[in-house]
């Protein structure tokens, strides 16, 4: 299989009366067939195509997950065009247009959540001819459409023209892109990465060759499907077996959306789902609340329950092995009573999560196994389709990402970029047909990222001895939020010491956190001289927390209202603040020769500073531990 467009031809010649899509509309899921939906992406293509659609034209695509989303971007690439998948959490000052106008998408297809983002901006992008509305515009302007009317363009191109449009998508190629897929650089600036047809197409190959998907398989879609995970794991590798995906019911406000992921579960009793750690903490904290509703009793004998399962299932790989055998007529005993009726709650029929985006902590890998619905973790980046390797139910490991897909190569390396023997920890590299093109219109980054073909991930990792990979953290600097998303902290850090006669050295922090620390040395002159023109005394309380003042001043105008406001994502910024009582220099190790900052050793030298940042009393940077580092100074 060499591309999207092979994959889903011959998805809809072998299964043309499946369902594929399942969305909710007057209150129930209806289902859209193969064929269906093979008749609306044609419908959608040859409408770009009469639009004015060129072979390697851009075109954006922000809305949230549901059947128009895979329409457009099937029908994008039937035209010859590149989809540049949006997140729907991009704002539509510095993101969304910073995106839009580096690929020089010519249109977007938006919905109606996310339109007014982009009437906010259309204004500003002169390649930007056309916006798509995939719930139709009251009094459009002469530069919008709707998507209905798009396919009814597409009808009429077709009743003439259905040759040209079969040689337009007979004539891709499995080199041409399909995606511009924007992820954080390592600058402000994020990276638009080329993934090309073969790219996609042999990534589903790949995972597929991880575990058995049947075509009675269904899937609730729960992540933003342009999340490479998703996109990749929950719509190709489902699409190419058959199988069937549901879209989540969206609802007024994105807690309203959350509000409806138990209820659609039900609804459509998925058999597989993709989940990220701030999910499986969620739907964890909903089990064990429904626990507790019942009674004292009833969780006490659930956390019994829970015991004997994780005696019998191990670290998972041993599962039942030994003298663990014991366990079973007692664990089958609450499979039936408990664990049973925990799993009706998810529909009854899944078999298994996918966990992907971040790693999953091993205690949530126990509790899911326990309770008969393995979160078998996964591994993988967007530079690489993104699938690497992952759990599955006939191989479980905890605390390890899995097994390797087949047709891709991985060796762990050294900084020096030679291979490591098998055991030892080092930078993980992988080589294959999933490795993107490369970034748009970066070359430097590019030959930064693949080397003589290989892709150097930024990870560092290493392979057991029974094939299993664990990663343990980043090689690279970029945080990595609760929900799996990624950002570079670079940019944000250049800008608060460049911009800041206050701040002299910033690290930012996040590791599956719920928020961004940040970790400042001060430069405590040009500080005093501030307090003195305040006529405060160096040493004073007074003083002190005048000081602390000045520096949250400095990082405060970078959020909302401030005189950098926009700059960068909020959610980015550092919400809690460790002053800290001396530099990085070369003497501490925390610089290396080049003078860049040694982040796994910062790290590891203000450890305790960084377990005070993600409590309650760090909110406030006014505090003890911060008036001491002060005084330090």
């Amino acid at each position: 299989m060499r591309s999207i467009i092979e994959l889903f031809e011959t998805s809809v010649a072998k299964f043309p009366k499946n369902m594929v899509l399942w969305e909710k509309q007057n209150g129930e899921y209806i289902g859209t067939t193969y064929q269906q939906a093979h008749d609306q992406v044609f419908r959608f293509g040859a409408g770009l195509v009469a639009l004015g659609l060129q072979k390697g034209d851009r075109v954006g695509l922000l809305s949230e997950g549901r059947n128009a989303w895979i329409i457009s971007e099937l029908g994008i690439l039937y035209a010859g065009g590149i989809n540049v998948p949006l997140s729907v959490k991009l704002d539509s000052g510095s993101e969304l247009k910073f995106r839009l106008a580096h690929s020089g998408s010519r249109m977007i297809v938006v919905s109606s959540g996310q339109a007014s983002k982009i009437e906010e901006i259309r204004n500003e992008l002169p390649e930007l001819e056309k916006v798509i509305f995939l719930d139709g515009k009251e009094n459009p302007g002469k530069n919008d459409i709707s998507f209905d009317q798009v396919l009814a363009l597409g009808d009429e191109y077709l009743r003439t023209n259905s040759a040209d449009f079969e040689a337009i998508y007979l004539t891709i190629q499995p080199d041409d892109i399909a995606n511009i897929s924007y992820t954080s650089g390592t600058t402000a600036d994020p990276k638009g990465i080329m993934l090309s047809q073969l790219n996609y197409a042999a990534n589903v190959v790949q995972s597929n060759t991880l575990m058995d998907i049947t075509e009675d398989w269904k899937t609730l879609a729960l992540l933003p499907w342009d999340h490479a995970f998703a996109h990749t794991a929950c719509l190709y590798c489902l699409m190419v077996n058959g199988a069937s995906i549901a879209a989540l019911e969206v609802g007024k406000t994105p807690m309203e959306t959350l509000k409806n992921i138990p209820k659609n579960i039900r609804e459509i009793q998925p058999t597989i789902m993709m989940s990220v750690p701030a999910l499986a903490k969620n739907f964890r904290k909903s089990i064990e609340s429904n626990i507790r509703q019942k009674g004292p009793f009833a969780e006490k004998l659930f956390n019994h329950a829970l015991r004997i399962a994780y005696k019998y299932n191990g670290h998972g790989w041993n599962r039942g092995k030994g003298t663990r055998a014991i366990y079973k007529p007692l664990l089958n005993l609450y499979d039936k009573i408990l664990f049973s009726k925990v799993r009706e709650g998810f529909g009854g029929k899944l078999e298994l999560f996918i966990g992907g985006g971040a790693l999953l902590d091993i205690e949530l890998q126990r509790f899911f196994f326990a309770v008969g619905m393995p979160m078998c973790q996964g591994y993988g980046l967007s530079e690489a389709s993104p699938v690497i390797s992952s759990n599955a139910l006939h191989a479980i490991k905890f605390g390890s990402s899995g097994r390797l897909v087949k047709y891709m190569e991985l060796k762990i390396c050294d900084l020096d970029g030679n291979e490591l023997p098998q055991g030892e920890k080092g930078e993980i590299v992988v080589q294959g047909d999933n490795v993107m093109k490369g970034y748009w219109n970066n070359p430097k980054a590019t030959a930064e990222t693949i080397k003589d073909g290989w892709l150097y991930t930024g990870d560092m990792g290493y392979m057991d001895k029974d094939g299993f990979l664990y990663v343990l953290g980043r090689f690279k600097s970029l945080l990595i939020g609760s929900d799996g998303e990624k950002y570079s902290p670079e940019g944000i850090e250049e800008a608060l010491v460049d911009q800041s006669h206050f701040i002299d050295q910033c690290m930012l922090y996040n590791n599956q956190n719920a928020w961004t620390s940040g970790m400042i040395v001060p430069n405590m002159q040009a500080i005093y001289r501030e307090l003195e023109k305040h006529g405060l005394k160096k040493g004073t309380e007074e003083a002190l927390t005048a000081a602390l003042k000045i520096i949250e001043k400095e990082i405060d105008a970078y959020k909302d209202g401030g005189k950098f406001a926009g700059s960068f994502p909020e959610r980015w910024l550092p919400a809690t603040i460790a002053v800290l009582p001396e530099a990085f220099t070369e003497q501490n190790h925390l610089l290396n020769s080049t003078i860049k900052m040694v982040r796994g050793k910062i790290t590891e030298y203000f450890r305790n500073e960084l377990e005070f940042l993600y409590t309650p009393e760090a909110k406030n940077i006014v505090n003890q531990r911060n008036m001491d580092a002060l005084r330090k100074w």
